[in-house]
């Protein structure tokens, strides 16, 4: 067994507007921070772009052919004051959503223990017929979808510790009570929603809001109080992460102060968890992180456990 990392060039084909921080010099640093002799042992794989089928596990069509019809011949065009589409941006969004499937499955078939899957644009902000946040298609909660329907499991975990609230995933599996969904996000912060009294329709969904300036002390203390209880209760069958790093504290975005150790913490507690319940199986996808040196320092960090845990 082994951790397995999915990415795809066509991510880096997705524009944004110059001075945008969802820029594509984000995923070079990753995969330059992973492109060194310490991750010679990573297990590096290209998936095909998703096909269009897997999008309607979440999404509806007429929105699918909105997006696709925004797409500009050249130059760029704003679907919202922070969320714009290239010429590239189409194919690029697709290949995001294959490399997480792509990941799922190889875990699913034993191929791997763990996967952590480096894409953009991001997915955790795409609702259902709305793309915001950066997001055109909600990455993690199709992964969570096609594992309940295709791999035919019961449990899913989907764990979201990006700085802002997963409003999409949120909205996407509102209704599914075969997943736990849990953000932890500061609050307040844009897009304003996740509050703790968001619970989902069958009391599926965990939030997690945190204070502004909130240190490695306070997220672990909380994460221990009201998370994990919750994650060891539900026994899940498979853990996925939405893995935003802009909770860093040299993060521009925002105003909480976690480390890199802290990422290390978070990332061995839910290996722990997959170990238990899961066989180990857990699937980790990039969502943010907006200070390129500590996104890629987090990352290395992040991928890092992750083989370990893997070996």
């Amino acid at each position: 067994m082994s951790t397995v990392f999915f990415t795809h060039p066509a991510c880096l084909d997705h524009r944004m507007p110059d001075g945008h921080p969802e820029r594509v010099e984000r995923l070079k640093h990753v995969l330059a921070a992973l492109d060194t002799p310490a991750f010679a042992a990573l297990a590096r794989h290209q998936a095909p772009p998703a096909p269009e089928s897997e999008l309607l596990r979440c999404h509806p069509q007429a929105y699918i052919d909105e997006i696709r019809a925004a797409i500009p011949t050249e130059g760029l065009r704003p679907l919202d004051a922070d969320t714009h589409v290239s010429p590239g941006s189409f194919t690029g969004a697709l290949a995001g959503v294959g490399q997480a499937l792509g990941a799922l499955d190889a875990v699913m078939a034993g191929e791997a223990r763990n996967a952590f899957a480096a894409i953009r644009p991001p997915g955790h902000h795409a609702e259902t017929a709305r793309p915001m946040g950066f997001c055109l298609f909600g990455t993690v909660a199709i992964a969570a979808r096609r594992a309940l329907d295709h791999h035919g499991l019961s449990r899913v975990a989907v764990v979201d510790f990006d700085v802002h609230h997963g409003n999409g995933t949120q909205d996407l599996l509102w209704d599914e009570g075969r997943v736990l969904f849990v953000s932890s996000h500061q609050m307040p912060l844009w897009p304003g929603t996740g509050e703790a009294s968001e619970r989902g329709a069958h009391d599926n969904i965990l939030n997690l809001p945190l204070p502004p300036g909130c240190n490695g002390a306070m997220f672990r203390a909380a994460y221990e109080n009201h998370v994990f209880p919750r994650l060891e209760a539900f026994a899940p069958e498979l853990v996925l992460v939405s893995a935003g790093f802009d909770a860093h504290i040299e993060d521009p975005l925002a105003q909480l102060a976690l480390e890199v150790e802290d990422f290390v913490w978070i990332t061995r507690r839910l290996c722990a968890l997959a170990d238990r319940h899961a066989q180990g199986r857990l699937v980790s996808v990039l969502e943010g992180g907006y200070n390129l040196s500590a996104l890629a320092a987090s990352v290395k960090a992040h991928v890092t456990v992750l083989m370990e845990q893997g070996a």
